[in-house]
C-alpha cells in the first residue's frame, strides 16, 4: 500500500470527519450524514470513499451476512490532521509557524479567550 497523500482534498477530508466520527461507516451512512448538510449524489461518495481507501487513508471489509463493505480509518484523526497542518505550514510558511500565528493574532481570527489559551499553552511549552 502506498504511503498516503500528505493533504485531503475539502471532500475527502469532510468524508474521513464523518468515518472518525462514526468508527465505521458504509458508504450509505456517510451518504445519508452528508445529505443533511448538502446535495450530494452516492457514487459521488462511493468514487470518494475508494479513493481514499486507494490513497491509504480508509480501509474496507466485507461485514459478515451483510452486501455492503465497511469502512474504517486506516489512520487516527489526530495524526492525519498534524500532517496535514505541517504540510500547509511548509508550504505557506516556509516551515515556520510564527507567521501563522501572528496572521491567526492579527486577523482577529481568534477570540480574547483563545489568545489567552494561546499565551497559556507557550507558557507552559517553556
Amino acid at each position: 500500500m502506498r504511503k498516503p497523500d500528505k493533504t485531503l482534498t475539502r471532500h475527502e477530508l469532510a468524508i474521513m470527519k464523518i468515518v472518525w466520527r462514526l468508527g465505521t461507516a458504509t458508504v450509505r451512512d456517510v451518504y445519508e450524514a452528508l445529505r443533511e448538510r448538502r446535495r450530494i449524489a452516492y457514487t459521488t461518495v462511493m468514487t470518494v470513499m475508494n479513493i481514499l481507501e486507494s490513497k491509504g487513508y480508509l480501509k474496507k471489509e466485507r461485514a459478515k451476512d451483510a452486501r455492503a463493505f465497511r469502512y474504517r480509518p486506516a489512520h487516527p484523526e489526530q495524526a492525519v490532521l498534524t500532517t496535514m497542518i505541517s504540510d500547509f505550514v511548509n508550504r505557506v510558511f516556509d516551515g515556520a509557524a510564527q507567521p501563522l500565528l501572528l496572521h491567526l493574532v492579527k486577523g482577529r481570527r481568534l477570540s480574547i479567550k483563545e489568545r489567552e489559551e494561546l499565551l497559556r499553552l507557550i507558557k507552559e511549552a517553556e
